[in-house]
């Protein structure tokens, strides 16, 4: 089996189908919760090689996962302890702003440029937490990108985030803002992405 990071053609199947599950979701405006990512994360490293086993669909901080702390770079994710608090805040907050979003633009309906600004916010903010919690051993920037996509589509618009190899133009130093709580780097880098201007 390949590694669960290695660029295989298994790692390249499991993404496009894990982003097809994530963009079926998003055309229906099924409620986004942690579920889903805990599933992405499941999907993608099927039939791969993980560091762990015990890793794969868990949160740090469950049964076998207590002690369990990431780095990245000199910034530390969450202490497993406070994962699922974390993660609950998350999801109190991404439903919270998606459902005022749902009720402003119906499925179908064009976003406005207020519009086009709030989902690319919603989006860069997802992603910027869910780097900085890092609720998973490995997989999390791939995990994070795949919340940006989903909601992308959930609004009609492409899903730009590069899954692999990870993208550039600055998005690594707003994944290390983002590890210090600052969504905003991110946002830019998605707007770019977009095509969008950053005064928008």
């Amino acid at each position: 089996m390949a590694d669960w990071d290695a660029d295989s053609p298994r790692l390249r199947q499991n993404l496009i189908e894990v982003l097809r599950d994530a963009r079926d979701r998003a055309v229906r405006r099924d409620v986004p919760t942690v579920e889903d990512a805990r599933r992405w994360q499941r999907d993608t490293m099927a039939g791969l090689t993980a560091p762990d086993e015990k890793h794969v669909g868990r949160f740090r901080g469950e049964a076998g996962l207590e002690t369990t702390h990431v780095w990245v770079g000199s910034h530390e994710g969450v202490a497993p302890e406070s994962v699922d608090s974390e993660l609950a805040a998350f999801e109190r907050t991404l439903q919270r702003v998606v459902a005022a979003l749902d009720a402003r633009y119906p499925r179908g309906q064009a976003l406005d440029r207020d519009g086009l600004a709030a989902v690319i916010d919603l989006c860069a903010w997802t992603h910027a937490e869910w780097i900085r919690i890092h609720p998973f051993a490995n997989g999390n920037g791939r995990t994070a990108r795949i919340w940006a996509n989903a909601l992308l589509m959930r609004y009609g618009l492409p899903p730009v985030v590069r899954l692999r190899p990870r993208p550039d133009g600055g998005y690594g130093r707003a994944g290390a803002a983002a590890m210090e709580g600052d969504w905003r780097p991110t946002a830019v880098v998605f707007r770019r992405m977009l095509g969008e201007p950053l005064t928008s």
